[in-house]
C-alpha cells in the first residue's frame, strides 16, 4: 500500500496547480497543436524532405523518406576542452546505431555551447555565464525547429547546459524527449583536501605551483566535477523528474554499464515516440507534480542554488509558475538526507556507492514527500526509479536499490536525516528576498550580526583581506552583481578568503545580489538578493559599517535601519562601463532587457522570483 502524499506537498503542488492554470493550459493546446499534426516530414514538399536525408546512408534515407521508422534528433553538447562533456564525442554514432538496431534512425539535429564555470571563474567570461543558459534554450529550439524529428535526445551535463536543453526542448513539448547523462570523473584528490590548498594559497601558505597540483589531482579526467555543485545536482533533477533513466546520473563514462544504458536511453525514446508502443511526449512528463518532486530532491540533497533560478525557469517554459516561497515551504517538511562535499567531505561518487538516487527516491516516496503517479521516461510511475541499472552477463538488467545506505555517513533514511529540514532557506527583510544555502554551513553559523563592509567588486574585499583589514566580525556586501549590472556571475573567489576569517574565529558572511552556485561553501551566504542593486534595490542604498542581521534560523535578513531612513538614501551606483567591452559584450545588451523585463514582471526566460 503507498504512503499517502504528505500534506505540505499536496498544499503546494495544488497551489502551483492553480496559480498555473491559464499559462499551463496555453502551452498544452500548443502542445495538442503539434500533436495533432503528426510526423511533421509527411507534410513537407519533396524539396524540403529531400533536404533532411540528402547526407545520410542509404538505408537511412529509406527509412526517413518512407516514414516508416521514427526519428531522433540529437542536441549534443559536446566538446572537448570540458571534461564533462568530451565523453559525448562517441555517442552520435552510437545512437545512431541503437537505433537502427531497434528499427528506427537518428540524426544530430545540431550543437549547443557548453562553457564552463570552473574556467570562467573569476574571469570576465563569467559575465555571460548565465546569459549562455538562454542562448543553449534557443540553440536546441533551432535544431529541433526543422520538424524532421518524431523523438529528441538531449546530451547535456553542466550548471547552464542542462536548463538551456530542457527550456527549449519544452517548446517542443509534443515530441518524446529523453536527457542522456556521461557521468562523473572517478574520485581523484577529496575535495576538502583541495579547499584546503585554496585557503593555504590565500594566506600566501603555499604558491601556485602547488595549488596547481592539488586542483590537478581533483580534476583529472573526462567526466562531471566530482563536487555536488550544479552540474550533478542537473543530473539528480533530470533523474528524480523522471527526464533521463533510473540510476543513470552517477555511472562513470569509462564504465561498460554507461554505454548498455545509452543504448537503452535510445531505445525508449523510440518506444515513446507516436509510432512506438508506449508514446509519451515531454509535456506528460514535465507537468507541476514533476516541478515539485525536483524541488523536493533538490532541499534532501542540499544542491545547488542555482536552480532557484533555473527551475523558475524550467517551469515556465512548461506553463508553470513557481516561486521562491514554494521552496521555502517544501524546505520546512523536506528532511536532508546527505552529505556531499560541499555540505560533507564525501564526493558523487561515494554517494552513488552508498545507495544513490535509488535509495534516496525509494526513501522519499515512502515518506509521502514524492508524488509517484507521474510519467517518465521509463515509463509511468517513479516507482521505477526506486529500481538500479546493473549488467548481468553484458547485459543491461535491473534490480531493486539497496534496502539500507551503506555509508550512513553520505546518505541516510528519511526517518535519521541529517536534519529535519531542506538544505535550502528563503530569507526576507528590509533588504529584500535572498536564498542561502544552509546545508554546508555548520548551525553555529547561520547566524551573524556584524557592520556591512560595502564593495562593488570582489577584488576591492580581497584586497583588504590581503592588506589585513578584515580581521573582524563584518557582513561583506557585494552589489552590482546582478543580472543587469553584469549577468550575475558566481563569485567563488571570495569563499577562500571568507572561509580563512570563519576559521579565525571572526563572525563572517555575505550578502550579494549575484551567485555562489551548488559549490557554496561552509560560510553564510546571502544570494541572488531581490531588487538588485541596479533595478533600484535597497543593497544600493547600503553604507559600510550598517549593522546587518542574517538569521537563517528565522529566515530574515534586515539592516538596522528605519524605513524612513534607508528610503531617504541615495542609491549608490557603479562604474559598470568595463563590463560592457570585450569577450562578446555586444550581445550583453540582449541579456540586459531580458533581465530588466524579468523585474518588471518576468518573460519566458527570466520570470519573476
Amino acid at each position: 500500500m503507498s504512503t499517502p502524499l504528505h500534506p505540505r506537498i499536496a498544499e503546494v503542488t495544488e497551489r502551483i496547480r492553480a496559480r498555473s492554470q491559464n499559462l499551463r493550459q496555453a502551452y498544452l493546446d500548443t502542445v495538442a497543436h503539434w500533436q495533432r499534426q503528426g510526423t511533421q516530414r509527411g507534410h513537407m514538399s519533396c524539396a524540403n524532405l529531400a533536404h533532411t536525408f540528402a547526407a545520410s546512408p542509404a538505408d537511412d534515407k529509406l527509412a526517413i523518406k518512407a516514414l516508416r521508422a521514427p526519428n531522433i534528433g540529437i542536441v549534443t553538447a559536446y566538446n572537448d576542452m570540458l571534461s564533462a562533456h568530451q565523453p559525448y564525442a562517441s555517442y552520435p554514432d552510437q545512437i545512431k546505431a541503437a537505433a537502427r538496431a531497434a528499427g528506427g534512425v537518428a540524426q544530430v539535429a545540431g550543437g549547443v555551447p557548453a562553457m564552463c564555470d570552473g574556467i570562467t571563474q573569476g574571469n570576465e567570461g563569467m559575465e555571460l555565464s548565465l546569459f549562455s543558459r538562454d542562448v543553449i534554450a534557443m540553440a536546441t529550439a533551432v535544431a529541433l525547429s526543422h520538424q524532421t524529428f518524431d523523438a529528441a535526445m538531449c546530451l547535456g551535463i553542466c550548471d547552464k547546459i542542462v536548463p538551456g536543453l530542457l527550456i527549449g526542448a519544452l517548446q517542443f513539448g509534443h515530441l518524446p524527449v529523453v536527457f542522456v547523462p556521461a557521468g562523473p570523473m572517478r574520485s581523484g584528490l577529496p575535495n576538502d583536501r583541495k579547499a584546503k590548498v585554496r585557503q593555504e594559497y590565500a594566506q600566501g601558505k603555499v604558491d601556485r605551483a602547488a595549488l596547481l597540483a592539488a586542483e590537478s589531482a581533483s580534476y583529472h579526467s573526462a567526466g562531471t566535477c566530482t563536487f555536488y555543485g550544479t552540474a550533478n545536482s542537473n543530473q539528480m533533477l533530470m533523474e528524480i523528474m523522471g527526464l533521463q533513466l533510473p540510476g543513470s546520473a552517477f555511472v562513470p563514462p569509462d564504465d561498460p554499464l554507461r554505454a548498455a544504458l545509452t543504448d537503452e536511453a535510445t531505445r525508449r525514446a523510440l518506444a515513446m515516440s507516436a509510432q512506438g508502443a508506449e508514446p509519451t511526449v515531454l509535456a506528460q512528463i514535465v507537468d507541476e507534480r514533476a516541478i515539485v518532486n525536483g524541488i523536493v530532491g533538490l532541499l534532501a540533497t542540499g544542491g545547488s542554488t542555482n536552480h532557484t533560478l533555473h527551475l523558475v525557469a524550467m517551469a515556465r517554459a512548461a506553463g508553470l509558475r513557481i516561486d521562491w516561497t514554494d521552496f521555502a515551504e517544501l524546505s520546512e517538511v523536506v528532511p536532508l538526507m546527505t552529505r556531499i562535499y560541499p555540505n560533507g567531505t564525501a564526493d558523487v561518487n561515494h554517494f552513488h556507492a552508498a545507495g544513490g538516487m535509488g535509495f534516496l527516491i525509494r526513501e522519499l516516496l515512502d515518506a509521502g514527500l514524492l508524488h509517484p503517479d507521474v510519467a517518465t521516461v521509463a515509463g509511468p510511475g517513479l516507482a521505477h526509479y526506486t529500481r538500479e541499472p546493473w549488467l548481468q552477463d553484458g547485459r543491461l538488467a535491473w534490480r531493486d536499490a539497496p534496502a539500507e545506505s551503506g555509508d550512513l555517513a553520505v546518505l541516510r533514511p528519511a526517518r535519521e536525516p541529517f536534519s529535519a529540514d531542506g538544505g535550502l532557506k528563503l530569507l526576507q527583510g528590509n533588504l529584500g528576498r535572498s536564498v542561502i544555502k544552509v546545508s554546508a554551513v555548520k548551525p553555529e553559523h547561520r547566524h551573524v550580526r556584524a557592520p556591512a563592509v560595502v564593495v562593488d567588486d570582489p577584488a576591492e574585499l580581497i584586497a583588504q583581506f590581503k592588506a589585513g583589514q578584515l580581521e573582524r566580525d563584518f557582513v561583506a556586501v557585494l552589489r552590482h552583481q546582478g543580472p543587469q549590472a553584469n549577468g550575475m556571475p558566481e563569485l567563488h573567489t571570495l569563499t577562500p578568503v571568507l572561509g580563512v576569517l570563519q576559521d579565525r574565529g571572526f563572525h563572517v558572511a555575505l550578502v550579494t545580489d549575484g551567485r555562489m552556485s551548488g559549490a557554496s561553501g561552509k560560510v553564510p551566504a546571502a544570494i541572488h538578493l531581490s531588487p538588485e542593486a541596479l533595478a533600484g534595490g535597497a543593497i544600493a542604498r547600503l553604507r559600510s559599517g550598517d549593522i546587518i542581521e542574517l538569521d537563517a534560523h528565522a529566515g530574515r535578513l534586515v539592516v538596522e535601519l528605519s524605513d524612513d531612513e534607508l528610503a531617504a538614501r541615495p542609491l549608490e551606483t557603479a562604474d559598470l562601463s568595463a563590463h560592457q567591452r570585450g569577450c562578446g559584450r555586444e550581445l550583453f545588451a540582449t541579456f540586459r532587457r531580458q533581465a530588466s523585463r524579468a523585474e518588471a514582471g518576468g518573460s519566458a526566460l527570466f520570470p519573476e522570483i
